[in-house]
């Protein structure tokens, strides 16, 4: 009979607590009468691999540091159908693993083990994580990736090994534990949550708050260009054609004081930064399907097939005679009768003229391997 379920742990420098995860796995799954195998990925300096062999576990060597590239280097030597993940360190609770189990066998395709829906043991997880990071983390990237995962960051999961695959998974630090649930979602996999228990590390911890909470926020970023520029970049877009337009009306004057053309230059630089800010959201998003992490999105597609490279520059070029014209107006009348916010909005479409001319030369040849 083939194997069930591969286990993978995660290893550097746990000479402390890898041989009771191992005997604890190995009591669980015996207990379930399971075929399983035990993958320790291992790129330690101390006595971990040696207890590992003496164990009689599968041990994958390597040099390489961090969370996701231990995973990603023991995943092709998994046998397995479910591939189950799971920290070292003696946090998790590993007679737990029927349960993650049980729930792929109920057709879910990705199962998260949550420690704040579960029990945290006192003095496990620190205040500032399971009141402020981890909330938080979670919650954003519920947020941006239309998920319902109460505790994005666990380190005890389960997953079909097929879909494990096709996730395509890449980055090799911390961040990977994001980049799996938010693979999952954009692909619509099935995803769910079970509580577990979560007990004090042994020994010290390699988690850096404050980086790794930033690169598992960065990722999410990157991944999401919709929020971190579309929206701002529309807001500011508007925000600086509705100022811009407010002082082509008329004067604003503050304590006695007109600030029109302050507020007019501000209105022009919210226009062209926002302007600037979309295009940076459609650059990211067309790099991140280039380089694999993104499969397709509708909008680089619609772009590709219905804004050619010719309607984009004659839709630049408009707004550049647009501008053109308005100057041309404006020196013509001598100063006379444009106030300095119709001066700035004229410079705007300009600019964003001269923007969008460039931009689309430079996504279409970003592009150019897509249409082919």
């Amino acid at each position: 009979m083939g194997v069930n379920v591969s286990v993978i742990l995660p290893c550097r420098d746990e000479e402390r607590t890898l041989a009771g995860c191992i005997r604890q796995i190995k009591k669980s799954l015996d207990r379930e009468r399971l075929d399983y195998e035990i993958i320790v990925s291992d790129s330690s300096t101390d006595s971990s691999p040696e207890i590992a062999k003496r164990h009689g576990v599968k041990l994958v060597r390597h040099n390489k540091k961090g969370y996701g590239i231990a995973i990603l280097e023991a995943m092709h030597k998994a046998k397995g159908t479910y591939i189950v993940i799971g920290d070292a360190d003696g946090t998790y609770d590993f007679s737990e693993i029927p349960l993650l189990i049980e729930q792929l066998d109920y057709g879910h395709d990705l199962v998260i083990g949550s420690r704040l829906k579960g029990n945290i043991k006192k003095g496990a997880m620190p205040w500032h994580h399971k009141y402020i990071g981890n909330p938080l983390l979670s919650f954003l990237l519920n947020v941006f990736f239309r998920t319902k995962v109460s505790d994005a960051h666990s380190g005890f999961r389960a997953i079909r090994k097929d879909y494990l695959f096709f996730l395509n998974l890449k980055t090799t630090g911390m961040e990977f534990a994001s980049e799996m649930i938010i693979k999952a979602a954009k692909n619509n996999l099935d995803i769910t949550e079970v509580p577990i228990t979560y007990s004090p590390r042994i020994g010290e911890s390699k988690l850096k708050s404050f980086s790794d909470g930033w690169r598992h926020l960065r990722f999410m970023l990157m991944f999401s260009p919709t929020y971190l520029f579309f929206i701002p970049g529309l807001l500011l877009l508007l925000s600086g054609f509705f100022i811009l337009g407010a002082m082509m009306a008329g004067t604003l004057f503050i304590s006695g004081q007109d600030v029109s053309i302050y507020m007019s230059l501000l209105g022009s630089s919210f226009s062209v930064l926002g302007y600037q800010l979309m295009n940076l959201g459609l650059y990211s998003k067309i790099y991140a399907i280039h380089t694999g992490f993104e499969k397709e999105d509708k909008l680089i597609d619609f772009i590709a097939k219905k804004v050619p490279l010719e309607r984009g520059i004659i839709l630049g070029l408009g707004l550049v005679v647009l501008g053109l014209a308005g100057f041309f107006l404006f020196f013509q009348r001598l100063f006379t009768t444009l106030n300095t916010a119709w001066i700035l909005f004229i410079l705007s479409v300009f600019i964003i003229g001269v923007q969008t001319v460039f931009s689309v030369f430079f996504i279409s040849m970003m592009l150019v391997e897509k249409r082919d």
